[in-house]
């Protein structure tokens, strides 16, 4: 008569499992496991705008004050921030004076949370930022923003 093998393989498998567990160093600690990024380095977010307009939502404001949170402690040396339009509405002069506007907004907000303004430089593509290999790209409705920082000396 066969014995039935299932029940005795589960039972084994458990057994190694659970003698993993109380063996010592099998397992690494959480802080060996996670490392924390490094805060002082180089930050790329995007501050997306409603269509034909410049001001800050509540979710690029947050952006913002996150950014400038998590680089406290760090000098900022530089600071590029691209504003951007939808070519699908309005004149090439209108999505020029638009993506200025939202470059300046952001350029602005940035400040306010304590970026040195001197590090920033300011542009806008316009309706030429909204064209992507030919095609035009709505996701184009947002100003583009790199931080290069590092540690204090």
């Amino acid at each position: 008569m066969m014995k039935p093998i299932l029940p005795i393989v589960v039972a084994g498998l458990s057994l190694m499992l659970l003698a993993g567990c109380s063996t010592p160093g099998a397992y690494k600690t959480r802080s060996e496991l996670v490392s924390d990024p490094a805060a002082c380095g180089a930050k790329r977010f995007e501050v997306y705008f409603d269509q034909d307009q410049a001001r800050l939502t509540t979710a690029a404001r947050e952006a913002i004050g996150l950014t400038a949170t998590q680089l406290q402690g760090c000098d900022i040396t530089r600071v590029q921030v691209l504003g951007l339009a939808d070519a699908r509405t309005g004149t090439a002069a209108s999505n020029q004076s638009l993506s200025e506007r939202r470059a300046r907004s952001v350029a602005e907000a940035l400040a306010g949370v304590g970026l040195p303004a001197p590090a920033f430089e300011v542009a806008a593509a316009g309706a030429e930022g909204a064209v992507v290999n030919g095609v035009n790209d709505p996701l184009r409705r947002r100003t583009e923003v790199v931080i290069e920082a590092q540690p204090r000396r």
